[in-house]
């Protein structure tokens, strides 16, 4: 009945119906998660999840692995790109060390998630145990807890960790019967001759894999700390009902792992952006998911939901402030 409503609402505004194009779209899912017609984003929060992968020792990453911890200490300094962006519409940061591979003094700002200092190499093994893999899920889901508690009813994740465009194309690859060569793109920079390096160790990864289709034997085989608490607390945050910011490619593969275990969050998910890694334009279309920006961004950190939370809002205040026709004294037409 909600969704009725909603849309009698926006088509009475002073527009033509339809001109305000994914607004208006956007405008009927955040009412319809949060359940009224007279929608508030509350307490907006980003999660950042950090980790390291084992996969990163096999030369699949243009940077060293030592730039997860040194990134995770610029977040908590505040000099990274999602920092910046964060502050500029006072959405509230947090970061959690869910298995880097570095012991971080005790005192800091860093949400403790950390099932292991770093993944093994998933090249002839398995990255992690399916019992890590579910504690992954819980940790995550664990943190969204804290944060719902605070009223936040909009969220945001985003992810460090070199080697992890890897791990996000095979699990892409395996869960959308892709080819691994659609699913990768050059992460962190890599050049031709990398890249084409990067293809190889994956393939052989994939072919060394003896295991079944499962989603959770998957995720263990091939999946990150960082990408599986971020799987988590996109599965948390929508069993409480809460708007989901899904940000680039590795964002994007721990949904697609979450809507393995559970079709609904489609309903709690707000695409905000179509990044440059080859791998997310096929990803977003298997997904039937319309991006609400292309900035050929390719960094992470959960900086597309950043960029991307003004539309949110504009979204929600045309709703809540925009006349009608019936208020404004407009005629509407025939």
């Amino acid at each position: 009945m909600i969704t009725e409503y909603l849309k009698v609402l926006i088509d009475n505004k002073t527009k033509p119906p339809g001109s305000l194009g994914m607004l208006e779209d956007l405008a009927l899912q955040i009412g319809e998660i949060l359940e009224t017609t007279n929608p508030q984003l509350i307490n907006p929060h980003l999660v950042v999840f950090a980790a390291d992968h084992g996969i990163a020792r096999e030369g699949v990453s243009a940077f060293p692995q030592e730039v997860t911890r040194q990134m995770v200490l610029n977040f908590l300094n505040g000099g990274a790109a999602i920092n910046v962006f964060c502050r500029q519409h006072a959405i509230n940061l947090q970061v959690v060390d869910a298995g880097v591979n570095y012991d971080f003094e005790d005192g800091l700002p860093l949400g403790d998630g950390k099932i292991a200092k770093g993944t093994a190499s998933f090249l002839d093994g398995q990255a992690m145990t399916i019992a890590q893999a579910k504690l992954c899920l819980l940790k995550g889901e664990e943190v969204v807890v804290e944060i719902a508690a605070k009223g936040c009813n909009v969220i945001g994740f985003g992810e460090m960790g070199i080697g992890n465009t890897s791990s996000a194309a095979v699990l892409m690859s395996l869960l959308c019967d892709l080819p691994i060569a659609d699913c990768i793109g050059r992460g962190t920079g890599l050049n031709d001759i990398q890249l084409l390096k990067k293809q190889q160790i994956l393939e052989q990864a994939i072919a060394n894999y003896k295991g079944g289709s499962d989603i959770y034997e998957l995720m263990a085989y091939f999946g990150g700390f960082e990408l599986l608490e971020m799987t988590g607390a996109m599965l948390g945050a929508a069993k409480r009902k809460m708007i989901i910011m899904v940000d680039g490619f590795i964002a994007t593969v721990a949904y697609l792992c979450a809507y393995g275990i559970d079709q609904r969050i489609k309903n709690n998910a707000v695409f905000c952006h179509e990044s440059e890694e080859k791998g997310h334009r096929y990803l977003l279309s298997y997904l039937d998911a319309k991006p609400l920006l292309r900035l050929n961004l390719r960094l992470g950190e959960g900086t597309g939901c950043a960029l991307a939370y003004p539309l949110l809002k504009s979204a929600v205040n045309f709703l809540n402030e925009m006349a009608s026709f019936q208020s404004a004294e407009i005629t509407n037409k025939s």
